[in-house]
């Protein structure tokens, strides 16, 4: 049977960013994820081993938050690559990046990207 588990609005601060001073600094950033998978009978048989960790999907995706990245592109395909290697029985990951009230001169309460493999 395939699931699909959600992941909504993680809220983190890192130091993403293509100016030198942002990754000084840091900023505000949201998190979204959607993965899909293959988890056979994991309702049914109510045994968390068979299914897609929510705790651990999470510390993938803070984890990745920490390693500092030019873009919020490639935070997204970090965080997107991390799952995968984490849980075999996914099969599709759509994971959305905000950077929350970007420094873009005006006010704007987030920019975001969305990567989906």
């Amino acid at each position: 049977m395939e699931y699909r588990i959600l992941l909504t609005r993680m809220e983190f601060r890192a130091f993403h960013g293509c100016y030198d001073l942002e990754q000084q600094v840091g900023n505000r950033f949201a998190v979204d994820v959607e993965i899909t998978a293959e988890l056979g009978d994991a309702a049914r048989e109510d045994d968390v081993r068979k299914t897609v960790n929510y705790l651990t999907a999470f510390e993938e995706v803070e984890r990745q938050m920490k390693v500092t990245q030019r873009t919020i592109e490639r935070a997204a395909l970090n965080i997107i690559d991390g799952l995968y290697a984490a849980f075999p029985q996914i099969r599709h990951v759509k994971c959305s990046v905000a950077k929350l009230a970007p420094p873009l001169g005006g006010k704007i309460e987030r920019v975001s990207v969305v990567l989906e493999r």
